[in-house]
């Protein structure tokens, strides 16, 4: 499938994301965080992600370290690498996210921790 799909929403435990486009080797979306919400601490075998904040403050976690990210402000992880996002405030946070790789399923998520039970 390529190009530009329904907008379907999948509901999750910290909010939701939007899968906005699918082409060969890339997927788009949004995700939005729910305030003093947090994604799990994860990494992908298959593909690298780049995330730009459009609205809200994001709790990032990346390789270890931890900072912050402001509306417009973007970061890029590689594949294999271990990340998480965090929304500390009592705001919505809302991210576009691309992806790039070779298998872009949700099956490829290895989760380390989780405050929600799924490792």
């Amino acid at each position: 499938m390529s190009g530009f799909v329904d907008k379907k929403e999948s509901i999750r435990p910290w909010g939701s994301y939007t899968v906005l486009e699918i082409g060969e080797g890339y997927l788009v979306k949004t995700i939005e965080v729910n305030p003093a919400q947090r994604l799990s601490v994860q990494s992908h075998n298959h593909r690298s992600e780049h995330w730009v904040v459009l609205s809200g403050i994001a709790n990032v976690l990346l390789g270890g370290k931890e900072f912050v990210l402001k509306e417009g402000e973007h970061v890029d992880i590689k594949v294999k690498e271990i990340h998480s996002l965090q929304n500390a405030t009592n705001l919505p946070l809302k991210i576009l996210e691309i992806q790039n790789g070779d298998l872009l399923s949700e099956d490829d998520i290895i989760r380390y921790s989780d405050i929600y039970g799924r490792v």
